[in-house]
This record gives structure tokens, sequence and C-alpha cells, in this order.
């Protein structure tokens, strides 16, 4: 198994599941309904759509600059508002989710080990170091996830 392999098969377990630590983004968000994903039970804190949305933006944006764009995002692009509340935009917004994950792990197999250790674009982190910034940053946010949905099964 090449570098870029194993790296996509860590953004498999990630997104979709078999990681060591636990359930992935995609596990946690299962049964997760739009009232949930759009409240703040957390005062100062980003609901689950929001964080759904920002992991899609980072993934997005590591996918651009795989592909030579330095995608820096801003402010509105780094946590998008919530358009629209009902079932359906949340499906679209999972599903969006679903795509730039796709659309990472296609890039990143599409890789030669050789850029790894070379910076994504100039200036910025290496490859290697951008990937798996991108696995951490959304399993990190998918801890955030995870407490928030708890905190629906405890009222």
């Amino acid at each position: 198994m090449t570098e870029t392999e194993r790296i996509a098969d860590q953004l498999k377990r990630a997104f979709v599941g078999g990681a060591w630590h636990g359930p992935a983004v995609f596990e946690i968000l299962e049964g997760v309904t739009a009232q949930q994903a759009m409240a703040h039970p957390l005062a100062g804190g980003h609901s689950i759509w929001e964080l759904v949305l920002h992991i899609a933006a980072w993934s997005r944006a590591a996918s651009r600059r795989l592909r030579g764009d330095r995608a820096e995002l801003t402010d509105a692009e780094n946590f998008p508002s919530v358009k629209d509340s009902d079932e359906q935009a949340w499906k679209l917004s999972t599903e969006s989710l679903m795509r730039a994950y796709d659309e990472l792990r296609e890039g990143v197999l599409l890789l030669d080990d050789t850029r790894l250790d070379q910076p994504i674009i100039d200036g910025m982190s290496s490859t290697y170091v951008t990937l798996h910034g991108v696995i951490q940053h959304s399993l990190y946010h998918a801890g955030q996830i995870a407490i928030l949905k708890k905190s629906f099964s405890e009222r």
C-alpha cells in the first residue's frame, strides 16, 4: 500500500467508519434531525449543522489546494450560515459533506507519494501535514457533534 493509499484509508475511517477511536463523522450524523442540527444547546457554540458545513468547507479547501488553488476561506466560507432549516435542506447539507469527502479522497488517490513532502501550496504546510490536518480537524468537530447529539438524548 502506498502512503497516499494509507491517507485515503484514514480519510475513509474518519468519515465513513472503521476508525480506532470510535464512530466516524457520518456514523455520528446518523439519526440527527434538521431540528437537532439547527439547535444551539451551548451558548456561543456552533450547531451540528454549522459544524457539518464547516467540515465540508475545509474538505473542499484541501481538495482545491491539491489542485493548486490557495483556497483561503473567508469567514463566511469558514462557517457558512444555514439558509434553510427543513429536513430536505439538512439532507442536502449532509450530501454536500459526502461529496466534499469523496472529492478529497479521490484527489488523494491521484497523488504520487513524492508530492507528500512538498508544500501543498507555496508557503503552506506539506501535502502530508495538510491531509492529516483535515482528518484531525474533521474528527475534532465530529467529537463536538457527538457531544451535541448526546445532549438531545438527555433532555
